[in-house]
């Protein structure tokens, strides 16, 4: 696809924000009859999906305090700005499941910022998985829930904080006890 001219990019645009399903509800019917139309369009949206799909599910419990905490931050919260507390249940997606993207590697979406192309998800490493070698696209950040993790010669515990500079690559990422962890990091990593 031809992404110099206004038009191209902003069909890129477009498909992308399809893909994310970022697209207000008014805006899906024509980007859907513009992916029918438009080759190079339905090629972009086929390359996108993949990637997107290993990223699309909300966490629902690792993060979440539990409920008579929730309750009563609700209704501190809510006393606060004068409106009604906000229910527990009503917190992330219904349904949401962790979602396996590789063997012993599965993920939870958290957040995602088309515009600057960030990702933050939870990831869950089965005991004695690699995670596949991959250069930063941009800064990487995570943070070590539970488990040990290796990333090259480093060796985090819960509670342990990584960064990585764009432009860096990890070689060896491995859990012998399994871990999750929170990672923050750029949606166009380039995994090896």
């Amino acid at each position: 696809m031809n992404r110099s001219g206004n038009h191209d990019q902003d069909h890129v645009e477009r498909v992308s924000l399809y893909a994310v399903h970022a697209l207000p509800a008014g805006e899906v019917p024509a980007a859907e009859a513009q992916i029918a139309a438009c080759t190079a369009c339905r090629e972009e949206l086929a390359a996108l999906l993949p990637v997107i799909g290993s990223f699309v599910f909300c966490p629902t419990d690792v993060l979440r305090p539990p409920t008579p905490l929730w309750d009563r931050l609700a209704r501190r919260i809510a006393a606060e700005v004068g409106q009604e507390p906000v229910p527990a249940a009503s917190r992330g997606l219904a349904g949401a499941e962790w979602q396996e993207v590789a063997p012993g590697i599965s993920v939870k979406l958290l957040a995602t910022d088309a515009e600057t192309r960030r990702v933050s998800m939870l990831v869950r490493l089965a005991p004695g998985t690699d995670y596949p070698p991959h250069r930063h696209a941009g800064i990487e950040e995570l943070h070590l829930l539970d488990g040990e993790l290796m990333i090259d010669d480093r060796k985090l515990n819960p509670g342990d904080y990584s960064r990585a500079d764009a432009g860096s690559v990890d070689r060896r990422i491995r859990s012998e006890t399994g871990c999750t962890c929170v990672l923050m990091t750029s949606s166009e990593d380039i995994l090896r």
